[in-house]
């Protein structure tokens, strides 16, 4: 048993045992007072809604409401007496709005959990926030190893991490039977997410023998990338690899076609949306790469199933990245929530400092089946499941070129 899951379970059998001492057990009163026929429990949605990668941030919240309304309609949810209500929290991608958001956040005793956020750059010092407040966080798209790194054992994330995803685009920018490239053009957004993704890719891709032509740090908001496009063609290499959202990455790609560079342009999951290919355009997008978290939707078990009820809830909109692990991150929330009320005898007791406690442990021991695979983490609070996909563009639209690789 590993410390934190150890300190985890100690800290439910305390909340346990002080739950006995003040619940009259099923007859509805606790010290006299009658329990409330239902109890409110929100469950924060941190991401960037108006400012940022919003694509991404949007379709987080669409995955995060459809959990919601499937928590529900659960039995469990109906047995325990609560109704989950999800609170969307505007971060802009930025990591001082973050901060507000997340203070808003812990400033209503009904929360009790965070799904978010987007961003590493933005989840790292809202985790901190959290934690004083003893909340729950799961990141879903969050994937700079410092996040998970800090200490603290309220943080998890049901992503892998740019340790996993930055070596496996590598390899498969590598190897012969990938792209089969062995010099590269660095680029990243000056984010923790970008650079730390960018510097895992070169590191390993060096290691395996390829050339590292020259690197060079824009900002996250640049959009003239001319001269950088006259840098990087200077230097004739196979491929430009761009550690960064779509927002900016879509520009550069666009440039650098515009300006003769016609070699792949690659990157992580921060490139794979389809904003990418509106934004570059789809000529200038087409013959694009992108690794990403996971398998494809088509390949896991519940996959039908998640885009069957998302395309019910949400008719005509597309699937985003992170939809279904925003889906999954709610949900272990969700469930360790209902967990936490039947255990202490009430609903209305989770949102005390022991409820909250509770709810973090039971994170802590969680191991299920989600949309996007079997859902546990480890000492530190990352997910098991490590699998990277490699995807494509090819006539405008995002394919799978790898049907998903475990590490």
């Amino acid at each position: 048993m590993t410390k934190r899951l150890a300190a985890a379970v100690a800290a439910l059998a305390l909340v346990a045992m002080v739950a006995t001492g003040c619940s009259s057990g099923t007859g509805g009163t606790t010290g006299g007072t009658t329990a409330p026929a239902e109890t409110t429990i929100k469950i924060g949605i941190g991401a960037p809604l108006t400012q940022g990668a919003t694509a991404l941030g949007k379709g987080m919240v669409n995955g995060g409401q459809l959990a919601i309304d499937t928590l529900n309609a659960s039995p469990e949810a109906v047995a325990a007496k609560i109704k989950f209500v999800g609170v969307s929290g505007d971060d802009q991608g930025d990591p001082k709005t973050g901060v507000n958001v997340a203070n808003q956040f812990v400033s209503d005793p009904a929360l009790v959990g965070v799904m978010g956020h987007l961003n590493s750059g933005v989840s790292i010092p809202a985790s901190k926030i959290y934690s004083g407040a003893s909340v729950v966080q799961i990141s879903p798209a969050s994937t700079n190893p410092a996040l998970t790194q800090q200490g603290l054992t309220n943080v998890f994330r049901v992503c892998t991490i740019d340790s996993v995803q930055g070596p496996a685009g590598a390899a498969a920018a590598f190897d012969a039977s990938g792209l089969a490239k062995k010099s590269v053009f660095m680029v990243d957004d000056s984010t923790p997410y970008g650079t730390g993704l960018a510097e895992e890719f070169a590191k390993k891709f060096t290691a395996l023998g390829g050339k590292v032509l020259g690197t060079e740090k824009t900002s996250d908001k640049d959009t003239d990338f001319k001269a950088l496009v006259t840098k990087i063609a200077a230097t004739k290499p196979e491929l430009v690899y761009y550690g960064g959202i779509y927002n900016a990455g879509a520009l550069l790609a666009k440039q650098l076609k515009e300006g003769g560079v016609t070699v792949p342009f690659m990157g992580g999951d921060g490139l794979y949306d389809n904003e990418f290919i509106k934004l570059a355009g789809a000529a200038n997008a087409n013959g694009s790469y992108a690794t990403s978290v996971g398998l494809p939707l088509a390949n896991l078990p519940k996959g039908q199933e998640f885009t069957a009820a998302f395309n019910k809830k949400y008719p005509g909109q597309e699937i985003a990245a992170y939809d279904a692990y925003s889906y999954d991150a709610l949900t272990v929330i969700g469930k360790a929530v209902i967990e936490a009320a039947t255990a202490l005898g009430g609903a209305d007791k989770v949102t005390t400092t022991d409820g909250k406690k509770a709810v973090i442990a039971n994170v802590a021991k969680f191991n299920g089946e989600g949309v996007t695979g079997l859902i546990s983490f480890d000492s530190k609070g990352d997910t098991t499941n490590k699998a990277i996909t490699l995807y494509t563009i090819t006539d405008g639209k995002w394919v799978a070129k790898t049907a998903g690789v475990k590490f």
